[in-house]
Formats: C-alpha cells, sequence, structure tokens
C-alpha cells in the first residue's frame, strides 16, 4: 500500500477555529477554551483514501500546519506556506470581516503554491441556521473564478460537521 507525506496549512484571521478544526479532526475532541496559536503548531494523521480512482487503497499522511492568524503575521507566513500542496482556508460564519479576508488568504496560498489545492471552511456554523450557512456557502464559492479552490463547506468544530469531508476532500485531490 502507497503512503504519501502531504503538508496541509490551515489559514485564516485569528479565532476563526483553526485549531478547534484540527483538534476535531486528528484527535476527534473540541474545547470551547480558546487557545491562541503561536507560529506554527504542527499535527498529522494518517489518512486512508480507499475511494481512490484506480480502485487501490492508498494512505496519505497529513502534516498539518495550523498557522498563526494574527494580522501582523503576515510578513513571516509565506515562509510557513511553502511547500504546501494543501490550504484550508477558514473563516467564522458569525464575524463577516473574517468571511471578507477568505479571498486575501487564497490569493496568498495560491502565489506561493500555484498548484495548490484549496478547501474553504466556514466554520462555526452550528451558531447560524442552515438556511444562513446555504447562503454563505453560496456567497463564498471561489471555485469558478479559481479551479484550484475545490469547494466551500459549513463546517462545526464543535458538532463536527463536515470535518472529516474537508480534509478527506484535499487529500484526495492532493493525490491527483
Amino acid at each position: 500500500m502507497a503512503t504519501s507525506a502531504k503538508k496541509v496549512c490551515l489559514v485564516g484571521d485569528f479565532s476563526v477555529g483553526k485549531t478547534s478544526l484540527i483538534r476535531r479532526f486528528v484527535d476527534n475532541q473540541f474545547s470551547d477554551e480558546y487557545l491562541s496559536t503561536v507560529g506554527v503548531k504542527l499535527s498529522r494523521k494518517l489518512v486512508n483514501l480507499s475511494q481512490t480512482a484506480d480502485a487501490s487503497p492508498k494512505d496519505v499522511e497529513l502534516l498539518i500546519w495550523d498557522i498563526e492568524g494574527q494580522t501582523q503575521f503576515k510578513a513571516i507566513a509565506p515562509s510557513y506556506l511553502q511547500g504546501a500542496k494543501g490550504a484550508i482556508i477558514v473563516g467564522d460564519v458569525k464575524r463577516p470581516d473574517t468571511l471578507d479576508h477568505l479571498e486575501d488568504h487564497i490569493a496568498l496560498f495560491l502565489k506561493i503554491n500555484p498548484k495548490g489545492k484549496v478547501i474553504v471552511a466556514l466554520n462555526k456554523a452550528d451558531l447560524v441556521t442552515p438556511e444562513a450557512c446555504e447562503k454563505l456557502v453560496e456567497k463564498y464559492t471561489f471555485n469558478v473564478q479559481q479551479p484550484q479552490v475545490l469547494a466551500t463547506y459549513a463546517t462545526s468544530a464543535k458538532t463536527g460537521k463536515d470535518v472529516n469531508a474537508i480534509f478527506h476532500e484535499l487529500a484526495s485531490a492532493m493525490l491527483q
């Protein structure tokens, strides 16, 4: 069975839930306690992709970089993004300013990794109605202008909604 390691970066403004998404995906845990990431924190998880195009099972080890979301951090971020095959760009559905910055985060990631793949996560979906989530997903769908952006999901680290889906879809796309 082939195993491949891929670097994935989680990018977004501070307090949008990047660390919580990683914690939910890697450890299946959630905490309401906010801990600000300083610099970068690395996690890893082995993902089995048994539904590949050639039907052979493949394992992908995701090397997940949780990158600090402070605004003044933009000068340092490019070095952390180098070599990444994929990114999950995260915004908070309750904070419109973080959603307005999604396009900038996508542009920065793709400038450094033009062949990279991107998933957009509109996090904290449990805090708004399903109808509001649907409208936000429609509004913040970028794959029409940028084919490297695979999809936009309304996620919740708290409930686990679509957390595994974003990492699995990204892992699968990075293998192709």
